[in-house]
Formats: C-alpha cells, sequence, structure tokens
C-alpha cells in the first residue's frame, strides 16, 4: 500500500483516504473496503490543487471543458486510488456515470473503451445528470470494485 494512503478500521469498513489526490469537498473517504469489495467515492476530473483536468480557463473568464481529457482523468484517479490498496481497473465490477450532458455520450465512450473490453469490463449504468458539484465538470464516476 502507497505510503500517501490513511487506512482506517471502522465497522463499516476500511476507509481509504489519498494525501496524493483531491480531497473530499466534505466528511467521506475516496474509497471504502467491506465485504470483499471496495466501494469507490463519486470521482471526477479534480486535481490535487483544485484544479480540473480537462478545463481551459479563457480571457473572457469563461472556460472551454473537453469530456474526453476529462474522462480520461477520472478513469485515471480510479485507478489511482484502486492501485493504492493493491488493485487495479481489472477488479472493477460495476460503474455509475454521471454526466451534465449525453451530447458527451460518443466522446466519452471513445475514451472508456481505451481502458475496457465488453468481455472483461465492469458492468455499466450512464445516467444524465441536471448538474455536478462544479460548472467546470462534465463527468464523475461512482465504482464497485472487488478487493485483492
Amino acid at each position: 500500500m502507497s505510503k500517501n494512503l490513511a487506512v482506517d478500521f471502522f465497522p463499516n469498513g476500511q476507509a481509504v483516504i489519498l494525501a496524493a489526490k483531491a480531497q473530499a469537498l466534505a466528511h467521506y473517504p475516496h474509497a471504502r473496503v467491506a465485504g470483499g469489495l471496495i466501494f469507490v467515492s463519486g470521482i471526477s476530473s479534480r486535481k490535487l490543487d483544485n484544479t480540473y483536468e480537462g478545463v481551459t480557463e479563457l480571457s473572457d473568464g469563461t472556460f472551454q471543458l473537453d469530456i474526453r481529457a476529462q474522462t480520461r482523468a477520472v478513469l485515471e484517479n480510479i485507478k489511482g486510488i484502486l492501485e493504492s490498496i493493491d488493485a487495479s481497473l481489472k477488479n472493477l465490477v460495476d460503474i455509475t456515470v454521471f454526466l451534465v450532458d449525453m451530447r458527451d455520450y460518443a466522446a466519452f465512450n471513445e475514451v472508456y473503451n481505451e481502458y475496457f473490453e465488453a468481455e472483461t469490463g465492469p458492468s455499466r449504468t450512464t445516467v444524465a445528470v441536471k448538474q455536478l458539484p462544479s460548472p467546470k465538470l462534465l463527468i464523475e464516476i461512482k465504482a464497485v470494485a472487488l478487493a485483492p
């Protein structure tokens, strides 16, 4: 396990909190290990310095969002969380994807398909949501994996 990992055991399992990842905006862990499963909290493209991958700030104060970059960042964040507890994306059993705009579905799938095959990848549900915690976010993913 990583040196940047806080692991605490509670009646509801083992909390996984990584110092090297963006910290939760409320009181919840990056993941929780319980009953042989890893429950990964909703993960975005937010970085440790509270900026976001896939966001280009424009000179007029607006920003341009890139669903491909955000999708890749979210999957890499989940990968890092799983690797911190000796698991990998191959351990994923199920994911739920939250997209702000279903017009991003095809571009999201392009990146998703770089990471997973139908035969070995997790089951998946993708839903459209009105908004996520920041207007700079286009996607969030919640996951369940088998613990190693």
